[in-house]
């Protein structure tokens, strides 16, 4: 259950300023540089992060070690974000099997298209010292990448300063944290469980931000009534920017011949992260419910990063058009390899060119003013249908006629 939001006004001189020395709060924000002559240019710049276009890999298995991460620099990813580190991954062990699919067939035909995906799986679980090796590796090969470490502790002041001295040490570029894991670790007061929690939220992002000198998200969790409450604890504690959504608690299903539930570990189960296509509506939602409370609070260069069932680029239009800087996608690589960042690109670019868009920026946010409340939709039908009534009731006074449109004038006082 979510407890009261403090609302503190922020401290004037903000973590923003203090780690972007030189670099007005409000600019962080902009095109990165021009695409090719003609081209829309999908390059980015978030947080004083320069991207070559928006999409970053979720923080998961697409980012658990070198290999794949540079696996996904080579094939043109933004940005990525590794898989969750603690201090102690001995602490970490992880069961097999750890997913389950839902088709979109009826009784789960193996033929029918993955429409949902659950996991089980835990934060990283190799030792934290061969992760950051292999972080300064990769920002050695890759140095004008974007690498972000996501981290999560346990309630201690001591070991979240500790985790963030020695993964910033590595040459990350940002951190994100994961205040939204909704299994394996809440019962230790990490993940989901401070995430939920807006004292302890506030608490922690405090301790966070006064030890972090780059950038830092906070992954929001979508196991909450309402999701404005935490991402605004976090931005008002000093974040630069919140992430959106992690995955869904959810049971995947029980299997009618065994009787168990699903994935079957030794006969048991645990509820898991619901991720993949069936979530993107309930993301959608999410992000945007974020993006006002931000527009309507906050307007020094926070950035927002939106996750959720992304497999086509028109999918990141959809969160980009509700205000999202980048999108991250974990579960569709998993689905479909690194290579989708490709036609992620291509078909992003073909919405572009189709509603004559230059740049991300062109379209951010644009959908937005058009949620409102269902009292003003009843409201703004009402004044419709009272305009289409004075219309086919024709003119009004004689002075209304007009020569070039005679006809048509007289045709509408006609009675059917």
């Amino acid at each position: 259950m979510e407890s009261l939001t403090l609302r503190a006004s922020p401290s004037p001189a903000s973590p923003l300023q203090r780690r972007l020395p030189g670099r007005r709060a409000t600019s962080v924000r902009a095109t990165a540089s021009a695409g090719a002559a003609g081209e829309p240019d999908l390059s980015v710049c978030v947080n004083g992060l320069k991207m070559p276009n928006p999409f970053v890999i979720g923080s998961g298995p697409p980012g658990t070690n070198y290999t794949v991460m540079k696996r996904a620099f080579d094939e043109g990813w933004g940005g990525v974000i590794a898989k969750t580190v603690s201090l102690d991954a001995e602490k970490v062990i992880n069961v097999t099997p750890r997913y389950a699919k839902l088709r979109a067939e009826p009784n789960g035909s193996a033929m029918g298209k993955i429409i949902g995906w659950q996991n089980i799986e835990l934060i990283s679980d190799r030792p934290l010292e061969t992760m950051l090796n292999e972080f300064k590796q990769l920002k050695k090969e890759y140095p004008d990448r974007i690498l972000i470490g996501s981290i999560m502790e346990e309630y201690n002041k001591a070991a979240w300063h500790e985790l963030i001295e020695r993964v910033e040490e590595s040459g990350v570029d940002a951190l994100e944290i994961n205040f939204s894991c909704p299994h394996g670790m809440p019962e230790r007061k990490m993940g989901a469980a401070v995430g939920q929690d807006c004292g302890l939220l506030e608490e922690v992002c405090g301790w966070i931000n006064e030890k972090a000198t780059v950038p830092v998200w906070a992954k929001m969790t979508p196991n909450i009534t309402d999701i404005t409450q935490p991402a605004r604890v976090a931005l008002k504690s000093g974040c630069e920017g919140v992430s959106a959504i992690n995955t869904i608690m959810s049971v995947m299903g029980i299997n009618l011949k065994t009787l168990r539930p699903e994935p079957c570990v030794e006969g048991y189960s645990t509820p898991g992260g619901y991720s993949a296509r069936a979530v993107h509506p309930i993301a959608l939602a999410k992000v945007m419910q974020i993006a006002r409370m931000m527009k309507e609070e906050f307007d020094n260069g926070q950035s927002l990063s939106a996750i959720g069932g992304v497999e086509t680029g028109n999918d990141a239009a959809e969160f980009i058009l509700l205000g999202a800087d980048t999108v991250q996608v974990c579960t569709g690589v998993m689905m479909h390899g690194y290579p989708l960042v490709k036609k992620l690109c291509t078909e992003l670019q073909d919405f572009m060119r189709e509603h004559n868009f230059s740049s991300i920026e062109d379209f951010r946010g644009a959908s937005l003013p058009y949620f409102t409340t269902h009292t003003d939709l009843v409201q703004r039908q009402k004044e419709a249908i009272k305009q289409r009534k004075a219309i086919r009731k024709g003119l009004q006074s004689d002075k209304d006629w007009t020569g070039d449109g005679f006809v048509k004038e007289t045709e509408s006082m006609v009675s059917n």
